[in-house]
């Protein structure tokens, strides 16, 4: 069966819902996008500022699809296979109502998605598209972020204020840890900002989808770790001048000298390749 045949097969997204009797899980940060208008609009502006036009050769994943209204709207652009990482049971048969009509070219994986392994090779380009769940999505990016060079894309939904934290410029109050590391190893896009009405059942805070797409020469795992151990310990003293919060390297002032900055500077008015040339010089 092709794909918009299953599609089209399928109950609308409330009956769905409400045949199963799901509610969203706070404890699981659940929040359904039951709209498909909503979700066709991001998968398409994903695609448009990507410049492609459909998923074609590509494996495109999912983390907590839930009821599967993303999943319908990724599924509509013909990914060559699609995997759904799905950790709460109650949304399982959901997804084999999908792959029944689908077959092997749409995998449900059961399982929490901090501990799945997205980086096994495969010929084919490697998409991420989520609505993550809140309570998991900056760890989660982070750990994708240690691998962006194994994706052609991640098209990921969080809380704005979360958000705001991963595109912030220098010397703003968002600026720290989670900018630069994001900023260091992606092109970011600012795709969609969604009002709580759009999910059932309504957060009390916005939403953002960003788009990030690899740089062409990403840190390597080692490098992003330098930088990660040095803009903690220099945001952990937000207010203070870096020379308090790395004062226990010793060539912090030479270093500093040598790539333009001051030890009386304090942690947002670095940028983040400044940040990069000082984690490879202090983590020797």
């Amino acid at each position: 069966m092709d794909i918009d045949t299953a599609l089209s097969a399928l109950p609308s997204l409330r009956t769905t819902v409400e045949s199963y009797g799901l509610l969203a899980k706070k404890s699981l940060g659940q929040n359904f996008l039951l709209n498909s208008n909503i979700t066709d609009k991001i998968v398409a502006l994903s695609l448009s500022s990507q410049g492609i036009k459909d998923f074609a050769q590509s494996h495109v994943f999912e983390v907590g699809p839930g009821p599967g209204g993303l999943t319908r709207s990724i599924l509509k652009n013909c990914p060559q296979k699609m995997t759904v990482i799905e950790l709460d049971d109650r949304f399982i048969k959901i997804m084999q109502d999908i792959q029944n009509k689908l077959g092997d070219m749409f995998e449900i994986v059961n399982a929490d998605a901090l501990q799945y392994d997205f980086t096994y090779e495969e010929d084919i380009k490697k998409h991420i598209i989520s609505n993550l769940p809140y309570n998991i999505s900056v760890p989660l990016l982070t750990k994708w972020l240690y691998d962006i060079g194994k994706y052609q894309s991640l098209t990921l939904m969080f809380q704005k204020e979360v958000a705001e934290r991963i595109i912030a410029p220098i010397k703003s109050k968002d600026y720290g840890r989670l900018s630069i590391l994001a900023q260091l190893q992606s092109k970011i896009t600012r795709l969609y900002d969604l009002n709580p009405e759009c999910f059932t059942p309504a957060p009390k805070v916005w939403s953002t989808v960003l788009l990030f797409e690899p740089l062409d020469t990403p840190l390597s795992k080692e490098e992003i770790a330098a930088v990660e151990k040095i803009t903690a310990q220099a945001f952990s003293m937000r207010r203070k001048m870096i020379r308090q919060s790395l004062k226990n390297y010793a060539n912090l002032e030479y270093t500093c000298k040598n790539i333009g900055i001051t030890p009386q500077m304090r942690p947002e008015e670095i940028t983040p390749t400044q940040f990069l040339t000082l984690s490879k010089e202090l983590c020797k």
